[in-house]
């Protein structure tokens, strides 16, 4: 369109709106601009600078992530690319009269030809913002809905940024500007930018206001951290040091963690004292001066002291870090390029923020660092919640893993289990025993010979690493090594486990290594030379494995207030007084669950648990290879129960068996050693077997029913039992249904409990037909739910409280009160997890009252049964 429609459109002698310059010719880079403008109707403008000028579209509900949600996007008048810019006030009056925010910004890269496309209606285009990534699309619509040609939809593509099903997550989750943070009243309230509608200015009076607006500038980015709660005088501390994570299975589930990416690089802290910046390693070590166009970055910022927390990296063009490239670079002294990503604030402008919350810490950072910038240092974001979608984002991206940060947690130097690491590439740092000669045409060395440290100090030996060199990285260690070289081998035993012809050094050096597991006889399998860590002392080189294995290592079930279980010893691991074997075993690889957390889960929730699964005989489902592994069923002991579980014999047609009772902690501990998944309970006890005290109505939707369904249905079940003067109780079933629980008197045997329940799934049936049946049948199911009172005949189970389900994330049957159920919550809602969280936080028991409930069946309903 030119510029001449916008300058038609605007009266210049009024407002200082740029006119625009003459259109200049096109960049290698193209910026992009989206800017949230609450004119007479709130909408979001989007910007791609083409040809000199910023071609616009005004999309109404802003732009989607969701491939299948086509935004209209509206062309309006070319804007000089001047206009980009701008952040603040239009007076009411004037043309597009509002408030604006610089909502994103970036660059983009066309796909296909942009003239071709522009003219054709189909642009297709790449965006790399703060906000908007990845393969997005403008398709200019036809026929009466076209608007004369202004009309287009903006689509995002189906990519790895692409959220099918979120598409209002971009708007909902972002409100602030990327300039200055502030939110759309913040710049309403604030005159520091106003095209005002005043007559023109002289000279003097421009410099004024100009100078006016940088000094509002520098007082919206200025933080006064006397105003932060946690906040207390201090000062500039001389050798900060960092906060450490603690290494964890699976991201902590539930909105009470922050989720970052996890970068592969040098964790650096930066001391700032009135604009002179020092750069210290995680050990103190000073690596000032290494880093030069990163200190002057951090010296510009507006604040006199601080203390920041980050990690330099070098990006590789997919923007994934990496630390052989961060090597690369500071062998050959290019740091021009690095990147400090900083994630941290524990101290600024004389006072210290450690005892802040975590929130707190980050919102003053981004104060200083706004989010979405491009220069040497930049901000780390984070989610709130979503931990286990997080950490499968960054496994598809090809990061190292993220890093999960408690909510409200105080900074601490030292390690804590407030900050959690998560790997998605398993990669740690060893200790340089020595090499081995090369062979063939290699030259340097043939391989490294690694070690570790232990808990007790001592030296043990990790394998050796021949792959990920490359000739300059041979000869560059080779020279490293020499100087180091001395005749004994560290130990006896490590001599006797490496390779003939060993050469071995002073354990000075420190490797990173990526490898695939760790062996049975604890080597290395796969590893691959990352380059060497001189960040890092070997005195300091324990495996995470270890660190873990010998602290009470939380994952996000350790809530409960109960004592956490640890195993007591490498080869004799006990926990409740029952000896776990290969307690590292993944049972649930997606979820990251090991043995050992499933015990712990169940010492977690015994209190809470036991007393509706003692005395009550069991069926099992066991899968001793995990989720993934074959699954089967049950019933009886054989030989290889363990003595922990306990055992009662019932008469059945065969004769009399044996089925096993888990009436303590231990027995829910030996069920976890035999490998079971699920726990299934029987509905009566050993003191009456043959007269249940539990009846289960189990609702089982069709494939793609509604959860309002499912929910109605168990409410429709109580409101029938209600019209008898029968309570329940809910919970979920770890599954895809809920049970309505009905405690009775152990009065009547199981053939008339039977048919019981079967009267009123009929009678549901009968008021519902189009909601509900009673047959077991696939075809009768369909689009109904099946009400299903088999759960009641002698033999049959039902999931027990609180057991984990043979499914991917863990979950468990939980139980839950009636509000629960009406408010929606799902059936697969908790997993082993989060369920010890829950119990921490209940005020009260949901099923209270359940287990002193004598209720008696109506004698009139029964005596049709008898």
């Amino acid at each position: 369109m030119a510029l001449e429609e916008y300058r038609r459109k605007r009266r210049f002698e009024k407002t200082a709106e740029p006119k625009g310059a003459t259109p200049r010719a096109r960049k290698k880079s193209l910026s992009f601009v989206v800017q949230k403008h609450d004119a007479s109707r709130l909408h979001y403008d989007f910007r791609l600078e083409y040809d000199g000028v910023l071609k616009s579209w005004a999309v109404p509900k802003g732009p989607s992530l969701d491939p299948a949600d086509k935004r209209l996007a509206v062309q309006v008048e070319d804007h000089p690319v001047e206009y980009g810019g701008f952040e603040g006030t239009i007076p009411e009056g004037e043309y597009g009269g509002g408030t604006v925010m610089l909502w994103d910004r970036g660059t983009w890269e066309p796909v296909n030809d942009p003239a071709e496309g522009l003219a054709k209606g189909s642009l297709k285009f790449v965006l790399a913002g703060a906000r908007m990534k990845g393969h997005w699309a403008l398709v200019q619509m036809k026929g009466p809905r076209g608007g004369n040609g202004k009309n287009w939809l903006l689509i995002k593509e189906r990519d790895a940024m692409a959220r099918p099903g979120h598409g209002d997550d971009l708007v909902e989750r972002y409100d602030r500007s990327v300039e200055s943070r502030r939110t759309m009243d913040g710049i309403a309230k604030n005159d520091g930018k106003v095209w005002r509608s005043k007559p023109r200015r002289t000279a003097l009076q421009t410099r004024g206001e100009r100078l006016l607006e940088r000094v509002a500038a520098t007082r919206v980015a200025r933080l006064d951290p006397a105003d932060i709660p946690g906040a207390r005088r201090a000062r500039l501390p001389a050798s900060p040091r960092p906060e450490l994570a603690t290494l964890a299975d699976a991201a902590p589930e539930g909105d009470g963690w922050l989720h970052e990416i996890k970068f592969d690089g040098y964790r650096m802290v930066a001391r700032v004292a009135s604009g002179k910046v020092r750069m210290l390693s995680r050990n103190g070590i000073d690596w000032t001066g290494r880093f030069p166009r990163i200190e002057a970055a951090l010296a510009a910022l507006p604040l006199e002291d601080a203390v920041i927390d980050g990690e330099v990296v070098h990006l590789e063009p997919n923007g994934v870090s990496s630390f052989s490239g961060l090597k690369d670079d500071l062998s050959a002294k290019r740091t021009d390029h690095l990147v400090y990503y900083v994630f941290d604030l524990p101290y600024l402008d004389g006072h210290s923020l450690e005892g802040a919350a975590l929130e707190a810490r980050k919102e003053a950072l981004q104060a200083i660092v706004p989010p979405g910038g491009t220069g040497p240092v930049r901000l780390s974001e984070h989610v709130t919640g979503n931990g286990a979608r997080f950490y499968q984002e960054a496994g598809r991206h090809g990061l190292e893993g993220i890093v999960s940060k408690r909510s409200g947690s105080l900074y601490r130097s030292e390690r804590t289990h407030d900050w959690l690491k998560i790997k998605c590439v398993k990669r740690e740092e060893f200790i340089v025993l020595g090499w081995t000669d090369p062979e063939g045409k290699r030259k340097g060395l043939g391989a490294l010979l690694l070690g570790y440290y232990d808990r007790a100090k001592n030296l043990c030996f990790a394998g050796a690493v021949g792959t990920g060199f490359t000739a300059r990285t041979l000869a560059e260690l080779r020279a490293r090594l020499d100087p180091l070289a001395r005749e004994k081998p560290p130990s006896a035993e490590i001599a006797r486990d490496a390779p003939k012809g060993a050469h071995w050094v002073a354990p000075k050096l420190v490797a990173e290594v990526q490898y695939s597991e760790w062996t049975e006889d604890g080597r290395l399998r796969h590893p691959s030379y990352q380059g060497l860590r001189e960040d890092k002392e070997p005195d300091d080189v324990i495996p995470d494995r270890l660190r873990a294995a010998s602290s009470s290592r939380p994952s996000s079930a350790r809530a409960s207030s109960a004592p956490r279980a640890t195993p007591s010893a490498r080869n004799g691991n006990e926990i409740a007084g029952v000896r776990l074997t290969h307690p590292e075993k993944i049972l649930y690889p997606e979820a990251g669950i090991t043995k050992l957390d499933l015990a712990q889960y169940y010492v977690a929730v015994a209190d809470a648990m036991l007393p509706h699964v003692k005395g009550r005989p069991l069926t099992l489902l066991r899968s001793p290879d995990g989720v993934g592994g074959k699954h089967f069923y049950q019933k009886h002991p054989g030989d290889s129960a363990p003595d922990a579980l306990g055992r009662i014999e019932i008469d059945e047609k065969e004769g009399r068996t044996i089925y096993l009772l888990a009436d303590d902690v231990a027995g829910l501990v030996a069920l976890v050693q035999m490998g079971v998944l699920e726990i299934h309970l029987w509905g009566s006890t050993k003191r009456a077997i043959e007269k249940p005290d539990r009846i289960i109505f189990d609702l089982d939707p069709d494939e793609g029913l509604a959860w309002d369904h499912v929910v109605e249905g168990a409410i429709r079940v109580r409101d029938l039992l209600a019209e008898m003067g029968l309570e329940t109780w809910p919970k979920t079933t770890g599954g895809k249904g809920l049970h309505v629980v009905l405690p009775v008197r152990p009065h009547f045997e199981w053939d008339a409990i039977k048919a019981f329940s079967h009267a009123v799934a009929d009678e549901l049936v009968r008021r519902h037909p189009d909601a509900y049946t009673g047959t077991l049948s696939k075809r009768a199911r369909h689009g109904r739910i099946f009400i299903d009172y088999l759960r009641n005949q002698r033999g049959a189970t039902a999931i027990a409280p609180f057991s984990a389900r043979a499914k991917p994330q863990a979950p468990v049957a939980m139980p839950l009160t009636w509000r629960e159920v009406e408010a929606g919550v799902r059936a697969d809602a908790f997993t082993v997890r989060t369920a010890p969280e829950r119990l921490k936080k209940l005020r009260r028991d949901p099923w209270e009252g359940l287990l002193e409930c004598r209720q008696s069946l109506p004698a009139a309903v029964m005596r049709k049964f008898r």
